[in-house]
Parts: structure tokens; C-alpha cells; sequence
């Protein structure tokens, strides 16, 4: 049994999007993981004290000395490791026992440009010996400018998503809707556009608040009262998709994936690089907030699902773990 640590993007996140990557990275793995023994460690919060790593206690060295070291997907590889709150929140003196991880899926965050000790931290932790899985082609060459290699696979919760599969996915509308918000400073024309929309075009709307805030943003708009409210956790959108035959019609990428993975239809509302660049290679039935106005005709079209994945990629990808496979 060999010892695999898997760096757990859902600890302390304020998005339930990353209980769905970290889902399905797990899926996605379960063909190492199944046979051998898994430490977990947190991203968004300090795995490590400084001190920890510098007395370098035997329960250290166990994560240390772990044969794989997994990154859980996500917009984990932030442009600049100096801001106030990095997505992973390591630095030079706590990174040690992490050194030599593996992206799954990863994405790189906004702005084109690093610093040099972003580069440097990304150097130093990232593997220099396996190819890192990333969801987008910008990502990809972010990672290769490092000096590192990367195979854009796409993001990893969209592995599934067959054309097979695809094809059992409804073209038509249904009676219900849920729809998912993403917090801003204020109250924009654009989240009354489309609450007024959904509100006009099904039977039944469902709200879940995926991020934090989004709940309270959600109850500064205007024609709420007849909006159901789901709970704010993954297990309870995983049982509505479940349950009911409902489209999925938001700005939340991975909320509207994650429907997509429940054979339901999904429109996404693009707001930033991360659902235009895996709508640029994979095709999401997708619509940018600047062309918000053009919704009530796709809502009510016939919308087919033919996400492209290039399965070879994720195949080569996987391909490389396979001694590790009893």
C-alpha cells in the first residue's frame, strides 16, 4: 500500500463549487486511490506553521514522503501568491512537504502576468516530472511558462460528459428551473434581467446560493416572493438534480456542470475567464452577462449538449500513474 496525499480544495472554501471539483477528483483518482492509503491536507488555509516544517516531526515527514501529491482542480494557481488571501495559501517556509504536487484539472487565475516569487513558489512545489492536468489552454501555457509540462485536459468535472452521455441531456425546456447568483458589490440590471426571466419563462424556480453571500445578494432584488430557496450544500443540489427534472440557468459555472453531470439541461452565464475559456475549447452551452438579453430565446430553443472533450488527453494524462496500479 503506498501513500497518496490529495491537497483538498473544499477545505475552508467559501464556494460549494469546490465540494463539486473535489468530488469528482476523487472519482477521477479512484483508480489510485481504491488500493492505496490517502492523507488530505487543506489549500485555502496554511497546511503547515513554519515551525512545523523546520522540526520536520515523523507525522511531517508522512506527507512529505508521499508518492503522489494531488491538487483538487479549482482557479488554484493564482497570479500573485502576495495578495492578502492566495486560493493556495502556502509560502516559502511552509511549502516543503507539499513539493513536487500534481495539478488535476487546475486553472490559473485572473491577470496575464506573475510576480517573481509567484513563479519561483510554483517552480519549487509544482512536479517537474509529471504532466499537470489543466482545464483551459491559458492555463497550459501558464504552467509550461514556468518551465513545467501540462496537458490540458479540461476541468476535471467535465471528464464524465461523454457524447454519449451527452446525448441523453434534454434539448427541450422543462416545467422547472434552478439558478444560482454570483455576489457583487451591488445590484446590477443584469441578475433582475434574469430573475424576471426565469420567473416568466417556468412553472417553478429554484434558487441555491453556491458562494458565500450570494444568499443575502440573492434578497436585494425585486419579484423574489415566489422563488423557492434551496440549502446552501452540495448534498442538497445533489438531490434536487436527483429529484426533479429541472434546466439549470446561472452564472455559477460548476453549479451548472454539476446539473449537466445529472443529465439535466444547462445554460451558463458567462462573467469570467474561467467559464469563457472552457466554453472556448469545450463548447458549454454557455452565454456571456453582455449578451444576457438573448436568454429568453435560448431559454425557450432547443438547446443540444455537445460538450467536446478530448478524452485522449485525459487518457494520456491518467496513463502516467498506471505502476502505481496493483
Amino acid at each position: 500500500m503506498r501513500n497518496i496525499l490529495l491537497l483538498d480544495t473544499s477545505v475552508a472554501s467559501c464556494n460549494k463549487g469546490d465540494d463539486i471539483i473535489m468530488e469528482c477528483v476523487r472519482k477521477e483518482l479512484q483508480f489510485l486511490l481504491k488500493d492505496n492509503y490517502e492523507y488530505t491536507l487543506p489549500t485555502h488555509v496554511s497546511p503547515f506553521h513554519w515551525y512545523q516544517v523546520w522540526r520536520n516531526s515523523s507525522r511531517l515527514q508522512s506527507y512529505s514522503n508521499c508518492e503522489l501529491k494531488f491538487i483538487g482542480g479549482s482557479n488554484i494557481l493564482c497570479k500573485d501568491l502576495l495578495t492578502h488571501y492566495p486560493q493556495w495559501n502556502i509560502n516559502w517556509f511552509n511549502c516543503k512537504p507539499l513539493m513536487g504536487s500534481i495539478g488535476v484539472g487546475v486553472g490559473a487565475g485572473a491577470g496575464e502576468t506573475s510576480n517573481w516569487y509567484t513563479r519561483k513558489m510554483y517552480q519549487r512545489v509544482l512536479s517537474h516530472d509529471y504532466f499537470h492536468s489543466v482545464r483551459d489552454e491559458r492555463t497550459k501555457q501558464y504552467v509550461e511558462s514556468l518551465g513545467l509540462k501540462a496537458i490540458n485536459t479540461g476541468c476535471v468535472t467535465m471528464w464524465m460528459l461523454t457524447p454519449e452521455f451527452c446525448k441523453s441531456i434534454p434539448a427541450q425546456k422543462s416545467d422547472k428551473v434552478v439558478f444560482t447568483l454570483t455576489r457583487q458589490p451591488a445590484v446590477n440590471e443584469n441578475g433582475q434581467f434574469l430573475i424576471d426571466t426565469l420567473l416568466k419563462n417556468y412553472q417553478e424556480v429554484y434558487f441555491w446560493p453556491q458562494g458565500m453571500g450570494d444568499y443575502e445578494y440573492f434578497h436585494d432584488f425585486n419579484n423574489i416572493e415566489n422563488i423557492k430557496i434551496l440549502p446552501a450544500s452540495k448534498a442538497a443540489y445533489d438531490e434536487y438534480l436527483t429529484n426533479n427534472d429541472t434546466d439549470y440557468v446561472g452564472t455559477r459555472l460548476h453549479g451548472g456542470v454539476y446539473a449537466m453531470r445529472h443529465g439535466r439541461r444547462a445554460i451558463i452565464i458567462a462573467i469570467d475567464e474561467r467559464a469563457r475559456e472552457i466554453d472556448k475549447a469545450n463548447h458549454l452551452n454557455c452565454i456571456d452577462i453582455n449578451q444576457i438579453h438573448e436568454l429568453p430565446e435560448m431559454i425557450n430553443s432547443e438547446i443540444e449538449t455537445h460538450v467536446t472533450m478530448d478524452f485522449e488527453a485525459i487518457k494520456r494524462w491518467k496513463s502516467q500513474f498506471e505502476n502505481f496500479v496493483k
